[in-house]
């Protein structure tokens, strides 16, 4: 039986007055598949919870940590629960008896309610400061203040014994013993003296501790200053090119209406920024006479180099000619050792992978014509989809013009950095008037490659097609850098576009803290779906997207069914000069079910000022159960994907030489309308997706009145409307966790927040817990029975 201590806050709300909650006790701990649960001493304290061996271990060795302030926490069966921080971090925890398991949940939703309200007051007073100190000077003053008071404590310690032996020497010459007077009185006479001296001792303690606190407030004084003119100079030359930068743009726009030549305005606008736009600037390299791969190369066009993994070292490889390129992949894990390591991230049970040395191949292509197969004319029939199929409604094709309204874009930005992208308050002069619910629905423009994928036989081109369409989710990120509106939690989306492009989508905002999308896409032959959480910083200079949640599809004809990661996102030039969005970093797409053991790796290939290479490239490989490549792919994520499948092997087994077919393509991106500058760089896709439609559910965010009204171009109104959504979501976030603390208070469970039209449970082959549709939303759209929808708008 666990030894328990929960220390139940009291019912007021400031945080000064009520504790944290505090709980400690033995709980299983889910370890690996090997060893199963394990007996851990768990402490929950100031919303991070701890685990431990044994009781012994806390005062030396921490196995494991969560915070819980964005952690979701969630009940499995009446004796299990997990916690989870958004994918890097998962504890499996089981309790003896459900009573225990029920106290155990209640005490950490509680925990992360006071850790969220402790991390926002924390944010309202980082805001609220306007002066930094070294943290290396301020350590280096707490130092020396701190020595200087124990120094104060050691002589107060020091007054209080001579004091006592001074008042007991006085008492015993009152007493008349047989001892001579005289001995008493020089007993006295040295307590008093050492009672005096360790009085001087204090009083030039507090001298010396007064003396440096008055000199280091000086010192502060000047630090306090330096910063604050420091600041204030830096806040000048931001602003003033800021300002320059809307003039020039401002006078590029009215010469371009005027129909006036503006090379000179060109110039001096990108003058002060290097990075331009990747369509106005060609970089290259210095020649150099011998290539990185050696002297001797295979004469043949198009051929190229990739590294994969093997456990065997380097060679030499062969030299390639120009347009060759080298791919790093990581060693693929096996099933079970995924799951392991992110059932169980944080304990040092965990068993340890070994890195596999990088082989060289050499993958030559061929000239000859693409083979024939069923899908010889796919790229038409990509391009052309939505004309397969008749079009039973008028949709609209574009949404009003953008309108210029003028924005002190540093008076913004600046109290902005190091924080997390979805808890900066941004005027809606920086969004696109759609939600993040409809532009993760885009990811599903170029779906048709996944019907093709449904109907390839070869289920290695099965998966170079998946490994297209995941690249095609990135295709308008190129000139698309407005943010759209973080949705209130139980916001919903729902787009059917089954009678015209063959797929239907719901997606609703399930987690606040964490900020957490589902969605879920069905079409003919398969279906889609994911989480989407994110972790982001903004650096002042640019903005990293970290996306956490993983995709998924399944084609339920053959089982064969995917997962995968998506790719960072950065956004650069946020405070001067042209915006523009990069695309980097390795993605992994797995096979699952029957399709386990199917790998591609696609890598995205980070902008570089100097490259000989085309930017914005991805290339890639699909491999089979084997660890034999048959595709290679290749290609731009903002324009077009080509695949080709791998006709025969040759070389050695540390640099094999892979002959392919002619390249296909699969994929061709459908531009934007000629004038979509005007309306935020929408495609036609895109400005269909906010249309109002009939018969939604309450929830849905083309009802979402701030988005409405900046789509209208009533920005100051937008702005009015998305402070007031905020600010009620923020009460009913106050609410819940007003009944949180009343039902521990009083000893009784607490049922959290839980989405309405998703569920979340356990992945088949894993421990990951996932949001799943669970079917009921479409039913209830016919009956319009939206009985059950919260009132968030």
């Amino acid at each position: 039986m666990s030894d328990m201590v929960l220390n139940k806050p009291t019912p007021e709300r400031s945080a000064t007055s009520s504790k944290d909650p505090e709980m400690k006790g033995w709980l299983m701990k889910w370890t690996n598949y090997i060893k199963g649960y394990q007996r851990r001493w768990f402490v929950l304290s100031r919303g991070v919870l701890s685990y431990y061996r044994n009781q012994a271990e806390m005062n030396h060795t921490c196995r494991g940590t969560i915070s819980l302030h964005g952690a979701l926490i969630h009940t499995v069966d009446s004796c299990t629960f997990v916690i989870s921080n958004g994918g890097t971090q998962t504890f499996h925890i089981k309790a003896a008896n459900e009573v225990e398991r029920q106290s155990w949940v209640t005490a950490l939703e509680l925990a992360k309610a006071k850790a969220i309200r402790t991390m926002e007051t924390e944010e309202e007073e980082e805001v609220e400061t306007s002066h930094v100190i070294p943290s290396q000077e301020i350590n280096t003053v707490i130092a020396e203040l701190t020595g200087r008071l124990e120094s104060l404590r050691t002589c107060y310690d020091l007054i209080t014994k001579h004091g006592i032996a001074l008042q007991r020497a006085l008492s015993e010459l009152e007493a008349n013993d047989e001892e001579s007077l005289a001995s008493r009185t020089k007993i006295v006479n040295e307590r008093a003296t050492l009672f005096r001296i360790t009085c001087n001792a204090m009083i030039n303690a507090c001298n010396d501790y007064l003396r440096s606190a008055e000199s280091q407030g000086h010192k502060w004084s000047k630090m306090v200053e330096h910063e604050r003119e420091q600041r204030l100079r830096l806040e000048e030359m931001v602003e003033m090119l800021a300002k320059q930068q809307t003039r020039l743009e401002q006078a590029a726009h009215t010469a371009a209406q005027q129909n006036k030549p503006i090379a000179k305005l060109n110039e001096s606008a990108t003058t002060p920024n290097a990075v331009t736009s990747d369509d106005e600037n060609e970089f290259f390299d210095a020649e150099e006479n011998n290539g990185v791969f050696g002297d001797n190369s295979p004469k043949e066009a198009g051929g190229f180099v990739m590294t994969l993994p093997s456990n065997r070292g380097n060679n030499k490889g062969d030299d390639v000619e120009d347009g060759s390129f080298v791919m790093k992949l990581q060693k693929t894990r096996s099933n079970s050792d995924e799951q392991t390591q992110h059932s169980s991230s944080s304990d040092n049970e965990e068993q340890k992978l070994n890195e596999s040395e990088p082989q060289q191949v050499v993958v030559i292509s061929r000239s000859s014509e693409p083979r024939s197969s069923q899908h010889k004319n796919g790229n038409t029939q990509n391009q052309n989809v939505s004309q397969l199929t008749k079009t039973t409604r008028q949709r609209r094709t574009r949404v009003p013009d953008k309108p210029n309204y003028p924005l002190n874009l540093w008076s913004v930005m600046k109290n902005c950095i190091g924080k997390e992208l979805s808890k900066i308050p941004m005027p809606v002069n920086f969004n696109e008037p759609l939600s993040m619910l409809q532009r993760l629905t885009e990811d599903y423009e170029y779906a048709n490659l996944l019907d093709s994928a449904a109907r390839c036989t070869d289920e290695c081109e099965q998966l170079a097609y998946v490994a297209a369409f995941t690249i095609t989710s990135y295709a308008t990120t190129a000139n698309r850098t407005g943010k759209p509106f973080n949705p209130l939690l139980g916001e919903t989306y729902e787009c059917d576009r089954m009678d015209d492009l063959g797929w239907r989508v719901l997606a609703e905002q399930v987690s606040h803290h964490p900020p957490m999308a589902a969605l879920h896409c069905e079409g003919r032959e398969w279906s889609c779906w994911q989480e989407f959480t994110m972790t982001s910083k903004f650096r002042g200079k640019y903005l990293q997207v970290i996306p956490l949640g993983n995709a998924y599809v399944n084609f339920p004809a053959t089982g064969h069914k995917y997962t995968w990661r998506k790719v960072t996102t950065t956004i650069n030039n946020i405070i001067v000069g042209k915006l523009w969005v990069d695309q980097h970093g390795d993605m992994e797409i797995r096979g699952l079910n029957t399709a386990s053991g199917l790998t591609c790796h696609l890598k995205y290939i980070a902008y570089s000022y100097f490259s000989r290479e085309q930017q914005r490239r991805v290339k890639g490989v699909i491999m089979d159960r084997n660890k034999e490549v048959k595709w290679v792919l290749r290609g731009t994520w903002d324009s077009s994907i080509e695949i080709a499948p791998v006709l025969s092997t040759s070389g050695s087994i540390d640099s094999p030489v892979y002959q392919t077919n002619g390249y296909k393509t699969v994929w061709t991106r459908k531009m934007p309308p000629p004038d979509s500058d005007k309306y935020y760089n929408f495609t036609t896709l895109a400005a269909q997706l906010n249309e109002p439609e009939e018969g939604v559910a309450p929830t849905d965010s083309r009802l979402r009145p701030d988005q409405r009204l900046m789509e209208e171009g009533r920005w100051d109104e937008s702005n009015r409307e998305k402070l007031r959504l905020e600010e009620k979501q923020r009460r009913k976030r106050r609410e819940r966790e007003s009944e949180a603390e009343d039902a521990s208070n009083q000893g009784r469970p607490y049922q959290p927040y839980e989405p309405l039209w998703f569920r979340r449970e356990k992945e088949e082959g894993s421990d990951n817990l996932v949001h799943v549709f669970n079917e009921s939303y479409w039913k209830h759209k016919q009956d319009q029975d939206w009985s059950q929808c919260p009132d968030i708008f």
